[in-house]
């Protein structure tokens, strides 16, 4: 449950407390657990419940979104209203919503005919991102169909629950109030101008004049934010009015936010609830809800709620904004007690469909709708927990292997995972400020130790006692190396981790000048173009575009053929990567031959990986090194994050949107849009299959595969980011009508002429 909560004081607070605890009652099948939304310097003291959301601080809606991912729960019941949220018309629920991964479910409390520009796309964002909607009136349902264009399907009517108690004991609690004999009008709730209290206390002298001994109850406290604005202006006013028309005496004030038993006792003591509100577009009122179920006479104006609770003769509708009905209405039920007893009977008898065991019936029935939700609908913005990542981790690094999820300490470590490590620590939106330092250090401090002076070269492979199986790794790890150093100069969010790694970046990156591997080349491109992104210009970082991108350049001229556009005549891992390299060097150095060589070949290998029925294919490991050969198994969770890296790239290069819908193609691999429709992802704790085999699934989650996944994810973010506006239909299974903007972020620097 998200949303206001006790001892909070407002409606929708109440409202989800009343939600957990009846469906606690009758429907205990149904396990709930409550973040509450409150404001930082808030003075609430809150019990039971998961987390306190700072509503104020979009990284803590981050934060929980990713907590409520890693508690694997069945589904988010989220309350909805404009102003409980941050930002302006509470948009910051929309990030949120975007980052939840499990079925949502979302009561809106308001709908609004006329909203402003913003708060229609906040509602259409929300409708996109819900499994399923509730209202508390048909109206309300007709509204969200024809004004914001949600199925009708999906948009549940359950009317505000309320109490169930015995009919017809005013007399007895009166007693109670002091008020034995006397005509009990009253009206509750968080007092602000909308409620329009000056009607009905305008009305009491002509109700006063045949019925002397008529009280009227305004119970409730003054809204907060109005008390923060202008103090007691209001109520003052209103007393003030009340004293000008002779009627003090009769009226009383009860200036508290009660708890709801005591609400109800207060409820019982009324013949007569009345409800003036002035706005007629209120979709929900809980007192109104409460008053029919306890068998009151309601007089109110004809909004929203009142409407649909109050027909068939269940209450009494006046004209807003008009006196003289009330005090007709009013007078009308005490003058004929049959007329006040019969309006009472009704509104019990209606009652009776809104009490807490069909209320909390109808919520369990709701839930058990929406945890259905099948996989390929799953937000594709949901944030990946962390704990698979951490629980491969320890002093050390990131270990390479598992089982099952188990990590195999066997196996020990690797320079290349810690490399990846210490990029996804750059750029993930789910590690608290304290995490990030913690873990950058980590992985920064492998890679500082793999560096190996003696031999000018990088280890790979560490044992778990953390001795080196080698004293000089592979290329392709050297080039790993120089990548997530140079990312690190560019994006790391410290300073002081920025300027570690160029202090490293300019110490390894001399000796790298005699690889010629074309992958491991691309690897350290990529690192070279975030440090002359970051930094203007660097000797070596310009030399090894340079070079690189010659030597691709002209493997592409030798092995190029007809129906095969390609640097070599093998397909291998991390393909993706040598257009990559190219797209991104042409982009910081001006070479526009270089970009268009990049587009293309990687338009090619797209299009090798992309099967006959639209889903994403990577060239499979059995394949590897087979002349003009690829081979379907198996599959790997890294080639699926390089066709997304890349294709952000060539995004950026081209602003074409079809390097979107590839990049989302690849993305849904990970989650069941693949060759044997296999789960590989885990959105709740981050982890990820080693693959797609010809049998399914690798069970194993080794270090590699969650990387890939993390990365993947945090790629698509950044490039669904840079298109605007994104289409709040964005899902695992939809993406339509993006529309492309200019590339944001950090501005590349051309060196065409240095």
């Amino acid at each position: 449950m998200v949303g206001t909560y006790t001892p909070r004081k407002c409606g929708i607070a109440t409202f989800t407390a009343d939600l957990t605890e009846q469906l606690a009652v009758w429907n205990p099948e149904v396990s709930t657990e409550v973040f509450a939304l409150d404001h930082a310097d808030s003075a609430h003291c809150y019990e039971n419940v998961a987390a306190v959301i700072d509503c104020d601080s979009p990284a803590c809606y981050s934060r929980t979104a990713r907590q409520i991912n890693e508690g694997s729960y069945d589904a988010i019941w989220l309350q909805h209203e404009f102003g409980i949220f941050g930002g302006p018309d509470g948009e910051m629920v929309c990030d949120f919503v975007d980052r939840v991964a499990a079925p949502l479910i979302i009561t809106f409390h308001t709908v609004l005919a006329e909203p402003s520009p913003n708060q229609e796309r906040i509602v259409r964002r929300l409708l996109a991102r819900a499994s399923r909607v509730m209202v508390m009136s048909r109206h309300g349902r007709d509204m969200l169909a024809s004004r914001y264009g949600a199925e009708h399907s999906r948009i549940e009517v359950i009317p505000h629950g309320a109490p169930d108690r015995p009919f017809g004991r005013e007399e007895q609690f009166k007693q109670l109030l002091g008020l034995e004999g006397r005509n009990v009008i009253m009206t509750f709730g968080l007092l602000g101008p909308g409620k329009g209290l000056e009607q009905m206390i305008e009305a009491l002298p002509a109700i006063l004049e045949r019925h002397p001994g008529t009280v009227y109850r305004i119970v409730g406290a003054t809204h907060p934010n109005l008390v923060a604005r202008d103090g007691e202006a209001y109520r003052e006013g209103l007393a003030a009015l009340a004293e000008r028309l002779g009627v003090s005496a009769n009226v009383m004030w009860d200036n508290r936010f009660l708890d709801t038993e005591e609400l109800l006792d207060q409820l019982e003591a009324c013949d007569i609830y009345v409800t003036p509100y002035l706005g007629m577009q209120q979709a929900t009122s809980g007192t109104l809800s409460y008053a029919v179920a306890l068998g009151k006479a309601v007089v109110s104006t004809p909004y929203v709620h009142a409407r649909e609770l109050l027909d068939g003769g269940v209450g009494i509708l006046v004209e807003p904004n008009s006196v003289s009905s009330i005090a007709r209405a009013v007078n009308a039920l005490l003058d004929d007690r049959e007329h006040l007893n019969a309006t009472k009977r009704r509104a019990y008898r209606a009652g009776r469909e809104t009490i807490w065991p069909r209320f909390a019936a109808a919520s369990a029935e709701l839930v058990s709708r929406s945890v259905a939700k099948p996989v390929s609908d799953l937000p594709i913005t949901a944030t990946p927990g962390m704990t698979g990542v951490f629980a491969m981790c320890d002093g050390t690094g990131m270990m390479q292997h598992s089982i099952g999820v188990i990590p195999d300490r066997r196996h020990g470590y690797c320079l290349d995972d810690n490399a990846r490590a210490l990029i996804l620590m750059n750029v993930s939106e789910s590690v608290s400020p304290a995490e990030r330092l913690q873990w950058s250090s980590t992985f920064a401090s492998f890679i500082q130790y793999a560096w190996n002076p003696g031999q000018g070269a990088f280890r790979n492979f560490m044992r778990y006692d953390r001795t080196w199986c080698e004293e000089t790794g592979s290329e392709d790890s050297y080039g790993r190396a120089l990548w997530a150093l140079g990312h690190t100069v560019a994006n790391a969010p410290d300073g002081d981790m920025r300027d570690w790694a160029q202090h490293w970046f300019d110490i390894t990156s001399a000796p790298f000048a005699v690889i010629d591997s074309p992958r491991a080349l691309s690897f350290a491109m990529l690192g070279a173009s975030c440090v002359l992104s970051a930094q203007g210009f660097h000797k070596e970082a310009f030399a090894t575009l340079e070079r690189g991108g010659t030597l691709l350049a002209h493997l592409l001229a030798s092995a190029r053929r007809p129906d095969w556009t390609w640097f070599e005549a093998v397909l291998a891992y991390d393909n993706p990567r040598m257009p990559q390299a190219l797209i991104e060097a042409g982009m910081v150095l001006g070479r526009s031959d270089w970009t268009a060589i990049g587009l293309e070949t990687l338009d090619w290998i797209n299009s090798r990986q992309t099967a006959d029925q639209g889903h994403f294919r990577p060239v499979g490991s059995e394949g590897f090194g087979q002349p003009y050969e690829q081979m379907p198994f198996d599959q790997q969770p890294l080639e699926a994050q390089a066709a997304i890296e890349a294709a952000v790239s060539a995004f950026k290069a081209s602003g074409d949107r079809r390097w979107i819908d590839r990049a989302v193609t690849a993305y849904r691999w990970y989650f069941g849009a693949n060759d044997r429709g296999v789960m590989l992802a885990n959105i709740a704790t981050g982890r990820c299959r080693d693959g797609v085999t010809p049998r399914g699934a690798n069970a194993n989650c080794g270090a590699e595969s969650i990387l890939g996944f993390q990365l993947a994810h945090a790629a698509v973010m950044g490039l669904l980011r840079s298109a605007k506006p994104l289409n709040t239909d964005t899902t695992l299974g939809s993406l339509n009508g993006i529309t492309v903007a200019a590339t944001t972020g950090r501005q590349r620097q051309s060196f065409a002429n240095t």
